[in-house]
C-alpha cells in the first residue's frame, strides 16, 4: 500500500489543508478536526481502497483505516502542521456542538496520541509478568527493574504526558502546561509529604498527595491553565510573553494545583471509582452485561472515552473492573469475524476479510474492521455481539475481574487480568458463543415465509373500518434468478432530499439503521410511504415503524437528537397496529418550534428490514413532494 498517496488522498477528500484545524490518531483512525466538515467528501471517501469507514462522532471527522495508520498518518504530517496557525488564531470551526460532545473530544484528543505508549507499556508489563510467573526472571534482577522502569514510566509520569496533549488540545502552550504535571512529581515536591500537615504556602495549609498516574487533577489544572494563559497574553506586551507569560503562569498555576486543583481533582477521581465501584457490588452481573452486551455500540459513537480517566484511576489503585468486563465484547467481536469466516466458504473475498480481521484482532485487540466491516454490514450478527458480550461481561463482573495495566484487549494481554483463570474462562465463552451462533444462524438476512395477520376495513365504498377482520399476507414465491422484483417507498415528506451520510448522528450516517434517504422537511406533515400497518410508534412522536405486506419495515425519524423534546412540538394522529394507505396522514410537527429549541429537523427514511435481500435505488430529485417516489427496491 502506498501510505503517502493515500495520505494526499485523505487530505485532499476531507476538503485540503485549509480545512483542516487539526490531527491526531488512535489505534485505527484518523481524527480530523474540521473547520467545516460539509466540504469533506464523505461518500468518496468511504469507496477509497483503504477507507473501512468514516465516523463523525464528538466533534471529529474520524477515517477508519485499520492498523496502518500510524504510518498514513506519518505521511500526511510531513510537511504540514496541522493546528499551528488556526491554534493561535483561536479559529473554530464553526459548527455546533453539546457540552459533552466537547468534553468527550477533548479527552478523546488528549489521550489518542498516548495510547501507543500506553498500550506497548502495558504489553510489556504483561511480558514481565509472564516471564516472572514462568521463573525465567526474577522480580528483583537488574535486568527486570530496568524493563519495570520502561513499562512503567508513561503512568507513573502520566500527568506530565497528559499536561503536554492537553496543553495542545486546549490550544495552550503544551510544554508549561507539562512542567505544571511535573512539578507535582519533582523530587522537592513529592519530598514534602514526609512532613505530614505540616505543609503551607505563604501560610495557607497544603494537603500533600501522591500524583503519579493521576488523570483527573491535571485535567482540571491545564483546564484552568489554558483560560489563564488567554488572559496573559492579552494583558502583557508581546515583546515580554515569551518568557514573562509562562513564569506568571507558573507562579500562579503550581501553587494553586497543590493547593486546590490537586486536592479535588483526585477526590472527585476517587468519587467517581467508587461510585462505579459500589454499582458492580451491587450488581456484577447486570454492570457486566451492560457493558459487556454494549460497549461495541460506545464505541462507535465514541462515548468509550468517559470510561477512560475512570480507567486510569482505577489502574492506580490497584485494578480496574471496567475495562475487564468490556474486554468481552472484544471477544465477542472477534467470534463473530471467525464464525463468519467459517461460514463464508463460496465468498472469497468476505472470508479473506473475515479471517484477517479476525487474527488482528486477537493478536492485537484491534476491532474497528470487524465492526464497520463486518457487524454494521451484516447486521443480522447485531444481537450475536450483545448476546456473547454480554455473557462474557457478566462473568467478569461477577467475579470481579480486574485488569491492572492498560492494554489492548488481545491474548496476549492475559496476564495483566486478575483472576486471569476467570477471565479466560469469559473471554473463551463470549469468542465460542459469538462463532457458535454466527454459525448456526447465518450473517445475512434469508428469504423466510410468514404470515402477518392486519385489521382491515370491510366497508369498501367508503373506506371506513365499520368492521374488522384477520387476514392472512401469504409468504412471498421463490425468486427465480431471472425474476425481478420491485417495491416503491414513497417520499412521507415535502422537501430537500439527502444523503444519509450527510446526517449528523452516525447510527444513520454509518447505514447502522439501514439504507435510505433523508429529507430537510418544508411542511411539517408526514403521510405513510406505503400501504401497510402501524408496528412502532414512540410515545414521544418524534419517530414512527410502519411493516408492508411484503415485509419490509420502514422507519422514520424525525430530527436528530428529538427524542429530548420528551413529545413536544409532535402530533401523532394514528396508533400502533392501525392500518394505513400510502398518502394518509401520519403525524404533524412544528419544524419551527423544534428549530427554535437547538434541533435539526432533517427526517430519515430508513429501510430497516425485508424479507429479501434487496438494492436500494434511490431517487435522483433533489427535491421531492410527499408522495412522490423516495425508494425502489429490488429483488
Amino acid at each position: 500500500m502506498d501510505h503517502k498517496k493515500m495520505g494526499d488522498d485523505i487530505v485532499r477528500l476531507v476538503g485540503g489543508e485549509a480545512n483542516i484545524n487539526g490531527l491526531v490518531h488512535c489505534a485505527t483512525r484518523l481524527r480530523f478536526n474540521l473547520k467545516d466538515s460539509k466540504k469533506a467528501e464523505r461518500e468518496t471517501l468511504e469507496k477509497h481502497d483503504g477507507v473501512i469507514t468514516v465516523v463523525e462522532s464528538g466533534g471529529q471527522f474520524q477515517v477508519v483505516i485499520g492498523s496502518h495508520v500510524a504510518h498514513v498518518y506519518a505521511e500526511i504530517m510531513k510537511n504540514r502542521d496541522f493546528g499551528g496557525e488556526s491554534s493561535s488564531s483561536g479559529e473554530t470551526t464553526g459548527e455546533k456542538t453539546s457540552v459533552l460532545s466537547k468534553v468527550f473530544e477533548i479527552i478523546s484528543g488528549s489521550f489518542s496520541p498516548l495510547i501507543p505508549a500506553m498500550a506497548g507499556s502495558g504489553m510489556l508489563k504483561a511480558l514481565l509478568t509472564v516471564l516472572t510467573m514462568l521463573g525465567w526472571m526474577s522480580d528483583t534482577s537488574d535486568t527486570y527493574l530496568i524493563l519495570s522502569a520502561a513499562g512503567n514510566a508513561v503512568f507513573y509520569f502520566l500527568p506530565i504526558f497528559l499536561g503536554i496533549t492537553l496543553g495542545m488540545k486546549l490550544k495552550a502552550n503544551p510544554y508549561v502546561a507539562g512542567v505544571i504535571g511535573a512539578a507535582l512529581l519533582e523530587p522537592n515536591f513529592t519530598g514534602l509529604m514526609d512532613k505530614g500537615s505540616d505543609v503551607s504556602f505563604l501560610g495557607i495549609p497544603v494537603v500533600m498527595m501522591n500524583y503519579s498516574a493521576s488523570v483527573f487533577p491535571i485535567f482540571i489544572s491545564i483546564s484552568i491553565y489554558a483560560l489563564l494563559d488567554r488572559l496573559l497574553k492579552k494583558i502583557i506586551l508581546k515583546d515580554l510573553q515569551l518568557f514573562l507569560v509562562p513564569m506568571i503562569a507558573l507562579i500562579i498555576m503550581v501553587p494553586l494545583s497543590a493547593m486546590a486543583f490537586g486536592p479535588f481533582g483526585t477526590n472527585v477521581g476517587d468519587w467517581i471509582s467508587s461510585g462505579v465501584t459500589w454499582l458492580i457490588d451491587v450488581s456484577g452481573i447486570l454492570s457486566g452485561i451492560v457493558l459487556g452486551g454494549f460497549m461495541t455500540f460506545m464505541v462507535i459513537f465514541g462515548l468509550h472515552w468517559g470510561f477512560t480517566p475512570i480507567t486510569i484511576q482505577n489502574i492506580g489503585v490497584g485494578g480496574d473492573p471496567i475495562e475487564a468486563m468490556a474486554a468481552a465484547a472484544v471477544f465477542a467481536q472477534i467470534g463473530v469475524a471467525f464464525g463468519i469466516f467459517l461460514k463464508a466458504k463460496k465468498d472469497k473475498t468476505l472470508r479473506t476479510l473475515a479471517g484477517s480481521t479476525s487474527l488482528t484482532g486477537l493478536l492485537a485487540g484491534v476491532t474497528e474492521p470487524i465492526v464497520y466491516g463486518l457487524v454494521l454490514r451484516y447486521k443480522r450478527v447485531i444481537p450475536i455481539v450483545v448476546i456473547a458480550g454480554a455473557i462474557g461481561g457478566a462473568i467478569n463482573g461477577h467475579f470481579g475481574v480486574k485488569m491492572t495495566a492498560y492494554v489492548f484487549h488481545n491474548i496476549f494481554a492475559i496476564p495483566v487480568y486478575t483472576p486471569t483463570v476467570v477471565y479466560v474462562i469469559a473471554i473463551v465463552c463470549s469468542f465460542a458463543i459469538a462463532a457458535v451462533l454466527t454459525v448456526m444462524f447465518g450473517y445475512e438476512s434469508k428469504t423466510k415465509a410468514t404470515v402477518a395477520e392486519v385489521k382491515v376495513a370491510n366497508d369498501t365504498n367508503t373506506g371506513a373500518m365499520s368492521e374488522s377482520k384477520t387476514i392472512e399476507v401469504p409468504a412471498a414465491p421463490e425468486v427465480k434468478t431471472a425474476e425481478v422484483k420491485k417495491e416503491q417507498i414513497h417520499s412521507p415528506l415535502t422537501g430537500k432530499a439527502v444523503a444519509l451520510s450527510t446526517i449528523n448522528d452516525p447510527a444513520f450516517s454509518t447505514g447502522a439503521m439501514g439504507k435510505g434517504l433523508a429529507i430537510v422537511p418544508e411542511i411539517g406533515e408526514v403521510v405513510s410511504p406505503v400501504d401497510g400497518v402501524v408496528t412502532s410508534l414512540f410515545p414521544t412522536g418524534h419517530a414512527i415503524g410502519l411493516t408492508t405486506g411484503a415485509g419490509t419495515e420502514i422507519l422514520i425519524h424525525i430530527g436528530i437528537n428529538t427524542v429530548a423534546l420528551k413529545g413536544k412540538h409532535f402530533t401523532p394522529v394514528v396508533q400502533e397496529g392501525d392500518i394505513v394507505r400510502q398518502g394518509d396522514l401520519l403525524i404533524q410537527f412544528d419544524i419551527e418550534q423544534i428549530k427554535q429549541a437547538g434541533y435539526e429537523t432533517v427526517t430519515p427514511v430508513i429501510v430497516t428490514l425485508t424479507q429479501h435481500e434487496v438494492d436500494v435505488f434511490e431517487t435522483s430529485q433533489e427535491h421531492v413532494e410527499k408522495n412522490d417516489v423516495l425508494l425502489t427496491l429490488v429483488v
